[in-house]
């Protein structure tokens, strides 16, 4: 358990020798905006440690630097949330990355493998898990708590160096690099508060409607951040979906809304969301947003769809790989619409080859599925 921060950079520069070093974070976000980091744990060929990072005056730039360093690959398991926090901590993203989630669905594991189902299935050990969702901030820790907290770090080792050997001895090493640069592009974490309306999943039928809604997420964004807050702290969803619909100009309208606690309009953040709706209400017609368009799927495209379902099932399944990191419900309405012209992943990459190219040709006629043995089989037809 690491405290000290000479402690820390000593262990990094050991870490720093290796090839590689496993990463997992332990951390609390259910009262605040930003993930509140508890824990850090690492794991390398000669050293395993946990980091304290509410140890009183540690420096943990150490850690930062090792999670820079080129020359040493990260490995993490569903990496998003821990690159997360070394993001807004450290204003860095570790690179280069190895996400084992990622890799275990290219490696035929199937769909967002479990860190515990990895170590099962890799290593033929069963995790306890009976901490998983212990107060990471209390002091001390538990013995319990940091074997638990290790392990996530050590059998990770295992894991990785299996995916690893697996994806170079199937050549699909590149396929990983393609999904790793998502992870590694700063657009990942750094959402602008003015796009923060694109999170929302909610009906809009009016410009005017989803003008509100942009100037209300953003305001919302910018006043979780700065107070550290939870987003549903400062407005929920549901209001802001009512407020948009309704458009109250003063606070006795805002007031009458079913989404809104009383007396909430006649505060600080009740003038705000006013100040918000009548910002977009004074704004005139030709400067209002278009609604997004909703895309238009040709008549009889459902059967297509269908058809391209089982393409992809069997696809999957030839090549052991999952089929949710081939394609999406989604990819494949747009293909079974636009053909070529859909700007989907499928067309592009690796997945262009393992099933872009057979699902195009499978719309224009050119395959055909057809049922052998109590299975389903593809068959190329006879342009002729």
């Amino acid at each position: 358990m690491i405290s000290d921060s000479a402690e820390l950079a000593n262990a990094c520069e050991i870490f720093a020798k290796s090839d590689y070093v496993t990463v997992d974070t332990e951390f609390l976000r259910e009262t605040t905006f930003w993930p509140q980091l508890c824990l850090i744990q690492l794991s390398g060929p000669e050293l395993d440690a946990i980091v304290d990072p509410l140890a009183p005056g540690l420096d943990l730039a150490p850690f930062f630097k090792l999670m820079g360093d080129a020359s040493v690959t990260k490995v993490f398991h569903a990496a998003r949330q821990d690159i997360e926090i070394i993001y807004n901590r450290g204003a860095l993203i570790p690179h280069p990355l190895f996400d084992t989630q990622v890799a275990a669905m290219v490696c035929g594991f199937g769909d967002s493998a479990s860190y515990d189902s990895l170590v099962q299935k890799i290593c033929n050990v069963q995790l306890d898990k009976s901490s998983r969702f212990t107060d990471w901030s209390h002091r001390p820790l538990s013995e319990k708590q940091l074997d638990y907290a290790i392990a996530d770090v050590t059998h990770l080792k295992n894991v990785y160096l299996h995916l690893k050997a697996q994806l170079e001895q199937e050549n699909r090493s590149e396929w990983l690099a393609e999904e790793m640069s998502i992870l590694e592009s700063p657009e990942t974490y750094d959402l602008h508060p003015d796009n923060a309306w694109q999170r929302l999943r909610m009906r809009i039928r009016k410009p005017i409607e989803l003008q509100i809604l942009k100037n209300l997420a953003a305001w919302r964004e910018r006043e979780a951040r700065s107070r550290d807050v939870p987003r549903g702290r400062v407005l929920k969803d549901e209001a802001i979906f009512e407020i948009a619909q309704q458009a109250p100009k003063d606070s006795e309208a805002l007031g009458r809304l079913r989404t809104i606690a009383k007396g909430y309009e006649r505060s600080q953040a009740g003038s705000a969301i006013l100040g918000a709706v009548n910002a977009a209400l004074d704004m005139p017609k030709t400067d209002l947003p278009k609604l997004p368009k909703q895309q238009s799927l040709p008549e009889g495209n459902g059967s297509a769809v269908e058809l391209l379902k089982v393409l992809l099932k069997l696809t999957a399944e030839k090549h052991g790989v999952a089929a949710k990191i081939i394609a999406s419900s989604d990819d494949l309405d747009m293909i079974a619409a636009k053909g070529e012209e859909a700007d989907v992943s499928p067309l592009k990459g690796w997945r262009r080859d393992l099933f872009g190219l057979p699902a195009l040709k499978l719309i224009r006629g050119e395959l055909a599925l057809r049922f052998v043995n109590r299975g389903v089989d593809v068959v190329e037809l006879d342009a002729n």
